[in-house]
């Protein structure tokens, strides 16, 4: 284990945040784990301990099933950032069995692989639309024009919230989500409680319009589903839409520009894209590994469990390092090659064991759509400027990516 001071790993510099994966390989060199002092946190920076961990019971996304915030020597969060624990903690993603297993199995009876499989010509339309738009206007911003419209009207269709009540969800899901970060500064704080308490009370009326006349849409889906007499709480279905909100398109809109980003540093594998459409599973699969959109994922030390002969205590906190999994060179070989016809790829961008991403299927065909129209519409697609990164390091993504047709 290395000390916190002997490691490249600083998630607020920026020359970090403009390629972390030269630190993720020095993490792995030096080690199984990390204690990194300025989050108080354990990284985890190998594919093999990732994967085990994702799966391994004696780590939660929560505590307080079993212990108070006392008994595992942590604070209560601050009053004033009740709203936001509210949502989140009703969500799947932050709950852990007996919870997580009777919310996930009702969300499941609405969000079939059916259902998503059914969504295809819906979701190609609406990448054709918005590509044909891009070009009319001889490029854009390939994050504004098409990366961030396609999975919110997508996830929003679905959830049957009206056409005229979307403006405020992708504003809504990036306030919340800046409290994912590390150490999320005060502003932050404040604007994802601000966020909550809107995007909440409009659920909530939705779903008192939905129960009165019931759709065919997810939200309805989600007030029927029972099983054995258990139904989703109201806070649960209001926790339960924000999350399939913002878990389904945050990676998606990411995924989205860091994969073509990728693609314009890799002129080679581009035009080996551009050659042979068929490669298109391949590459959305390739490039979530190669710059992986959640960075992050964190998990609570339940029973005291060790790595590699270190004794990480009940009460520590894991950071596992997906984008340093991603790139693990024991896992995957040339790691750092963006190679589209890469056949054993077992990245974990989309996590592993009970909370494995439910929308996984969705992603895909979302990524797929968008990337199949820009090569056929657009086959002379390219950068007109480098583009900015986002000062965040969990959710990895662009400022924008200016493009030309």
């Amino acid at each position: 284990m290395a000390a916190a001071f002997d490691l490249a790993f600083d998630p607020w510099d920026p020359a970090f945040l403009a390629d972390p994966y030269p630190a993720y390989a020095d993490l792995r060199a030096k080690g199984r784990v990390h204690y990194y002092e300025p989050t108080n946190q354990w990284l985890v920076p190998h594919h093999a301990d990732v994967s085990a961990l994702l799966r391994d019971r004696r780590l939660g996304r929560a505590y307080q099933h079993r212990y108070t915030h006392e008994d595992f020597g942590r604070t209560a969060p601050p009053a004033e950032h009740e709203p936001f624990h509210t949502l989140n903690d009703h969500g799947m993603l932050d709950l852990e069995p007996p919870d997580h297993t009777r919310i996930r199995r009702l969300v499941s009876k609405a969000f079939t692989p059916r259902t998503v499989e059914q969504l295809k010509p819906y979701v190609a339309k609406l990448a054709g639309e918005l590509v044909d738009r891009l070009v009319a206007a001889g490029g854009g911003d390939l994050l504004a024009d098409v990366a961030e419209p396609l999975p919110v009207a997508v996830i929003a269709e679905m959830l049957g919230i009206p056409e005229s009540d979307r403006a405020p969800l992708r504003p809504w899901s990036a306030d919340i989500c800046g409290m994912y970060e590390l150490n999320p500064p005060k502003d932050v704080a404040a604007k994802a409680v601000r966020a909550s308490v809107e995007f909440s009370d409009y659920l909530r009326e939705l779903i008192a319009e939905r129960r009165k006349e019931p759709g065919d849409d997810l939200i309805s889906g989600l007030i029927a589903a029972h099983d054995e007499g258990d139904r989703l709480t109201e806070q649960e279905m209001i926790s339960t839409c924000v999350l399939l909100l913002n878990a389904g398109h945050e990676a998606t809109v990411n995924a989205t520009v860091n994969g073509w980003y990728a693609l314009f540093r890799n002129p080679d594998q581009l035009a080996a894209l551009r050659a042979d459409h068929s490669l298109v599973p391949a590459a959305v699969e390739e490039l979530m590994r190669y710059d992986t959109p959640l960075q992050l994922f964190e998990r609570w030390v339940l029973d005291e469990i060790e790595i590699d002969g270190t004794t990480v205590p009940r009460g520590a906190e894991i950071a596992m390092l997906f984008g340093s999994a991603n790139h693990d060179p024991e896992v995957f070989r040339n790691p750092e090659k963006l190679d589209l016809t890469r056949e054993d790829n077992p990245h974990i961008s989309f996590s592993a064991g009970i909370h494995y991403c439910i929308g996984a299927p969705l992603a895909r065909i979302e990524l797929a759509a968008s990337m199949t129209a820009l090569l056929e519409k657009a086959p002379t697609l390219g950068l007109v400027a480098e583009p900015k990164r986002k000062p965040n390091f969990v959710i990895r993504g662009l400022e924008g990516l200016s493009v030309a047709v």
